[in-house]
């Protein structure tokens, strides 16, 4: 084998005997603590979090009672992946999850980009999951009332409780619409809490010191929980795990009585387009089934368990997901879901205010236990990378007492606290799933790849096989004929790169801030009595515009074109995810005709482009740097030390 090969692969075997020489060479083994009710457990403590307890709101108001389909759809598509990670695990049951198994079907270059993206999404994903967390349990702690001791809520303030960049931004933000004439009562809450924190944060000179403290000490007590040991670990989960479904289970319970049928009339108020808007943030609920596989080596049977455990989790999750769903569009109408906390907010509706300090209780819980998964996870595949000499071996350690990789886990601690002092937790999302995607995406071509190989040993599970070249073709032409039928207007705007009118708010917030006051004055002078019943909001005035009205003022205001519209390449450039999306789909077309590939692992490949063309280029851009860091690393360290090198 060629030293200079980036191809150079890894047999099953070989992967299998390291781990053994690895023991014997006293590097110490993980401790097999975990059957099939443990690993669901821990797919369901993952899943069932930030989505069930947040963004299951958000994405209930875009699509209403039809975000049930939403969450179909993307239990459908994390399943066929599903296929691909527990046919790999099967096949390979060592710690590693994806790296692990492209190194086997790919080789060594593509194993590092896929370990370099699992080390993004792990540490982002953690990133986002603490300051979720720090989110609910600063809620908590504001509403918490107990009379005998005389506590009344206990209000930390704003400035430790939220990142850097959120307050910095929405300070600015809050400021240009206060001098358009909003006033500070009516900003949302979450710009009157930036603003504030900003305003009163202590700072030294110029620089104000905002941090968000909560997320730190979530991730420090977990971290230690994780570095103690898999079996603490294990049954953490599982308490944490049935309180969360005792709590769920009770939300339905309780609701289904207040359900009023009229609430989902109509089903998909905005259609398709509606129901597809929020594919990306439903997406992030369901990630945490393949952090399972990083515990193939403290499994009691991994062959036979890491499978059974990811599809049990998936299916479980999806089927509280759709029901829950159901009760909270069914308790009120769809509109008024657009809310950081739903199912507190229904319940707060209907004056049933006990029920919300429980949910509020179960939030914390809910999120604790998504991070505990995500932080055992990403030291593990740490661990694998370190085995192989693409990282020092000091990540492999193993700790004599407690059997879990210490120095890995202690690092990663770091890795994720500090950032999460500071990062905006919508950019930390979005880098979370197109990491987990591009991981998705690659496990699934992996098992495409070794279909037809005859001397690769297979574990107990392997993906049901049908022929993709009867599916795929009809599959692609019926996606042309409804896009150019059903959604023909949008299709031809998207196509022909049609300019699109940029909304008032996010015009205000883009502008000058002597330019909004200008609008401002001339508005109040020119539009004097139907400015004043927009209670001399410009923001508020415009949005009540139709999209005539609303072109005409801005030119009357004198606002350049190019600030009343998105048009040229600033606007063709988020459109190249999706054009990338649509080549790709043709070439697997053709591929799975001219080489009867599966069509499980296919359409999971498929689907995962597809929610990864929906995020912004600006992910994209921000991912392709982090992979170009981790070329550099890998032509710098890990290429020479890698253990493929010595052999000859």
């Amino acid at each position: 084998m060629s030293k200079n090969n980036l191809f150079r692969k890894k047999s099953v075997q070989d992967i299998l005997d390291k781990v053994d020489k690895d023991n014997q060479e006293g590097h110490g083994s993980l401790g097999r603590h975990l059957g099939v009710k443990d690993l669901a457990a821990f797919g369901i403590a993952a899943i069932i979090g930030a989505g069930i307890f947040s963004t299951i709101g958000k994405a209930s108001a875009d699509g209403g009672p039809a975000v049930i389909f939403l969450f179909l759809f993307t239990a459908i598509a994390c399943g066929f992946a599903a296929f691909a990670y527990a046919e790999f695990a099967s096949m390979v049951p060592v710690s590693g999850s994806a790296y692990t198994y492209s190194y086997v079907a790919f080789g060594e270059i593509i194993a590092w980009i896929i370990g370099w993206a699992l080390i993004m999404e792990y540490a982002i994903g953690n990133i986002t999951v603490a300051i979720s967390w720090s989110d609910y349990f600063t809620g908590f702690l504001q509403n918490l009332n107990i009379p005998f001791l005389g506590v009344k809520g206990i209000h930390l303030p704003q400035w430790v409780q939220m990142d850097y960049f959120t307050s910095y931004n929405g300070y600015h933000e809050a400021v240009n619409l206060m001098k358009s004439g909003k006033e500070f009562i009516n900003l949302d809450s979450a710009l009157q809490n930036a603003y504030t924190a900003y305003k009163y944060a202590p700072s030294i000179g110029s620089f104000h010191i905002v941090a968000d403290l909560p997320a730190l000490m979530i991730i420090i007590l977990i971290t230690a929980l994780v570095y103690k040991g898999m079996k603490e670990s294990k049954n953490a989960s599982n308490l944490m795990v049935v309180v969360k479904l005792a709590i769920i289970l009770l939300v339905i319970s309780v609701g289904v009585f207040y359900i009023d049928t009229d609430n989902w009339n109509p089903f998909a108020p905005n259609g398709v387009g509606g129901i597809l808007k929020g594919v990306s943030a439903v997406f992030f609920a369901y990630i945490g089934f393949d952090a399972i596989s990083t515990t193939a080596e403290e499994c009691k049977d991994p062959q036979r368990d890491l499978p059974r455990g990811m599809m049990w989790a998936i299916i479980i999750c999806t089927i509280l997901y759709i029901i829950i769903a159901l009760v909270l569009t069914g308790m009120v109408n769809y509109t008024e879901l657009n809310v950081g906390d739903p199912l507190a907010f229904v319940f707060d509706k209907l004056d049933l205010k006990w029920m919300s300090g429980i949910i509020a209780v179960s939030a914390v819980i809910a999120m604790a236990s998504v991070l505990l998964v995500f932080q055992m996870g990403q030291p593990r595949i740490w661990m694998s990378m370190s085995r192989d000499g693409l990282l020092p071996k000091k990540f492999s350690k193993i700790h004599p007492k407690f059997k879990t990789p210490s120095f890995a886990t202690i690092v990663v601690g770091f890795v994720v606290a500090v950032p999460a002092l500071f990062l905006n937790l919508t950019w930390v999302t979005d880098l979370c799933s197109i990491g987990t995607l591009f991981a998705f995406v690659v496990v699934c071509a992996g098992v495409l790849v070794l279909q037809n190989k005859k001397d690769i040993p297979r574990g107990k599970f392997k993906t049901p096989y049908v022929n993709g070249k009867y599916v795929m073709p009809v599959l692609l032409v019926a996606g042309i004929v409804f896009t150019f039928t059903y959604n023909k207007t949008a299709t031809i705007a998207f196509l022909t790169n049609e300019k699109q009118l940029i909304q008032p708010t996010e015009l205000l917030t883009s502008i000058s801030s002597e330019q909004v006051i200008k609008m401002k004055n001339q508005l109040a002078t020119e539009k004097t009595d139907l400015f004043a019943k927009s209670d001399n909001d410009v923001e508020t005035y415009l949005t009540s515009l139709k999209e005539k009205e609303y072109i005409q003022t801005l030119k009357d205001l004198k606002i350049n074109e190019s600030q009343m519209y998105e048009s040229g390449f600033g606007l063709f450039s988020h459109k190249i995810p999706t054009y990338f999306f649509f080549i790709i789909c043709f070439i697997l077309t053709y591929y799975s005709i001219t080489h009867n590939l599966s069509l499980i692992p296919m359409l999971g490949l498929v689907s995962c482009l597809y929610m990864m063309s929906e995020l912004a280029l600006s992910n994209w851009i921000g991912f392709g740097a982090w992979l170009v860091v981790g070329l550099i690393v890998y032509f710098g360290y890990s290429r020479k030390n890698s253990k493929l090198n010595m052999v000859i």
